[in-house]
């Protein structure tokens, strides 16, 4: 709090003004960072497809537009999640959330009939979220030089010859 304070202008008490613990201002930091990078507005398609299908494809192409604009922010909260009890928690949230979308695209798919035979919701939900690796798109990203456009067509790809039944 106090670099963020020294950092900002204003006095460490100021800051606590306006956010009562670490925790506080790592989730606010976040929840500017994704109204700025506009989460809500990318995660429209998935929730406004018309099947399941199509809601899988917008989360592909969700999480390869969106996920590596994050991977700094994510990469810092994670270097320090196991030392800091604010960014464990922070953490902790942001991935309930995450699996939470997952959940609801497992759902989805099992209620329309289009889970694929070897999965179940629970299965499916943890494989989806599992699936989101940082270390994934940074590798294919960074490492092997895959565009996000490349990124989001071979998830998509991925994800329906996995989840999806014929």
């Amino acid at each position: 709090m106090t670099e963020v304070a020294k950092r900002a202008g204003v006095s460490r008490q100021g800051v606590y003004l306006h956010f009562s613990s670490r925790t506080e201002l790592v989730t606010a930091l976040f929840g500017f960072i994704a109204e700025q990078e506009g989460l809500r507005d990318s995660l429209a398609p998935v929730w406004d497809a018309p099947d399941s299908v199509s809601a899988l494809r917008a989360w592909a192409r969700h999480l390869a537009a969106y996920h590596p604009r994050l991977m700094t922010v994510d990469r810092a909260i994670d270097r320090v999640r196991h030392a800091d009890p604010d960014a464990a928690r922070h953490r902790a949230t942001v991935d309930e959330n995450q699996f939470r979308t997952c959940r609801r695209l497992a759902e989805r798919l099992d209620a329309e009939g289009r889970l694929a035979a070897h999965w179940t919701v629970a299965t499916a939900a943890d494989m989806l979220w599992g699936l989101i690796a940082t270390d994934i798109f940074e590798r294919l990203l960074t490492g092997r030089d895959w565009t996000p456009d490349a990124l989001a067509d071979h998830l998509v790809a991925l994800y329906e010859a996995t989840f999806v039944k014929n």
